[in-house]
């Protein structure tokens, strides 16, 4: 812009104003080969480098150019010249102290950063790990005593999980296609078998709870709720037999029907699925699930494996090592993380305060011949209000006392 402006001036008058604008015609020129380093990087991490560590400073540094030499063309005007030199040798002095603060910031910011990810990784893992530990070895407790049925238990969990991958491995090709038609699904999604096979794996737990439900009915002659549990119980059958015998009918009737030639109509698999839920409901009933389904709900819902046992059977309440000592724990944490966030405001606004402050400093001396901030801040507080600045630059005549 300056050297288009020196163009227009008449030739007469060309040299003499390159002359006196010569102090200033640099800075353009640097200005521009600036600009080009900052917007031509080779990579995205080398762009955010230059940005983060390099476009403050150089601003500040810009700002600093043309302020010191624009002062240069005041200097003959000036009163009390040394002071003004010594305040912009000053002004210099802070802005390389603000620049080198403004990194050391930066890095101070990072391992601040750094330091709270991992306090708070910290804090969640060890309420995770509180959790677990609540939920998988605290029910336990009241089931390790004597007389837990733990073979029952154990037998029970691997019948439902391996009749649970029977029925997904049966059903897996049923419902993909039922995604595919109905919800638009293309292909086959990654997710389908573990969700399925934990679907059903609580499906066949809950039939087991079912048949516990009315095998407590009918001993303990509860005629009001037996015909709700009986129907109850003949839903879960339809639901079991229609939706996942069937399927495992089904995929072995044809060798079935070839080794038999018995038919293989809808009325035929149907019953044979209800003959099959029957018998093998009725076959791990009798050797293993009504010994171990009472410890299972009773592992469910953390409560004594029946109503009326000893008092041996309750579950520990909680102490201050447990549930409390982890809550008292992350409420601290928390209070702490509050407490500091006014340093880290300080953190993250100091050091681009310190190169504003620099830059306006230049510009204040420039003018007004004297600093508006004096460098560096060692907190916010000390960021004075715009008015404060304006106090200090044109202070108020004291009134004159009259006598």
């Amino acid at each position: 812009m300056l050297e288009e402006l020196i163009g227009r001036i008449p030739e007469a008058w060309r040299d003499l104003a390159e002359l006196l604008l010569g102090l200033i015609l640099w800075i353009p020129r640097l200005q521009q080969v600036l600009i080009g380093y900052f917007l031509d990087s080779s990579s995205a991490w080398s762009a955010a480098g230059k940005w983060v560590f390099l476009l403050f400073p150089a601003l500040v540094g810009l700002a600093a150019m043309w302020c010191t030499q624009l002062s240069l063309y005041t200097l003959p005007f000036r009163s009390g010249r040394a002071r003004f030199v010594s305040l912009m040798l000053l002004a210099w002095w802070d802005a390389a102290r603000v620049v080198w603060l403004y990194w050391v910031g930066i890095v101070r910011l990072a391992g601040v950063l750094a330091g709270w990810l991992i306090t708070l990784a910290q804090l969640a893992f060890k309420l995770a790990v509180e959790i677990v530990r609540q939920l998988v070895f605290a029910p336990p407790r009241n089931l390790v005593l004597p007389g837990v049925p733990w073979i029952g238990l154990g037998t029970l969990l691997f019948w439902c999980a391996l009749e649970a991958g029977v029925f997904t491995y049966t059903l897996f090709p049923t419902v993909a296609e039922v995604l595919r038609v109905f919800v638009r699904v293309e292909g086959t999604p990654w997710l389908l078998g573990p969700i399925l096979y934990v679907l059903l794996l609580l499906l066949i737990m809950g039939s087991f709870a079912c048949l516990q439900a009315l095998a407590d009915g009918v001993r303990g002659g509860q005629r009001r709720f037996l015909a709700q549990i009986v129907l109850t119980q003949v839903f879960v059958m339809f639901f079991e037999v229609t939706f996942l015998y069937r399927g495992l009918v089904e995929a072995v009737m044809p060798w079935i029907a070839q080794q038999t030639g018995a038919s293989t109509g809808p009325a035929v698999m149907s019953l044979l699925a209800a003959a099959a839920w029957v018998g093998i409901r009725g076959m791990t009933w009798s050797l293993f699930g009504q010994y171990g389904t009472p410890a299972l709900v009773a592992f469910m819902s953390r409560e004594p494996i029946a109503p009326g046992a000893p008092e041996r059977w309750a579950a520990p309440a909680p102490g201050e090592a447990g549930w409390r000592a982890a809550v008292d724990e992350c409420r601290q944490e928390i209070e702490w993380v509050h407490d500091k966030g006014d340093q880290l405001l300080e953190y993250l606004s100091l050091p681009v305060l310190h190169l504003l402050a620099a830059a306006l400093n230049f510009a204040m001396i420039l003018t007004a011949s004297r600093p508006a901030f004096a460098l560096p801040f060692k907190n916010l507080k000390e960021v004075t209000d715009t008015r404060d600045i304006l106090a200090v630059v044109h202070p108020q005549p004291r009134k004159q006392v009259t006598p």
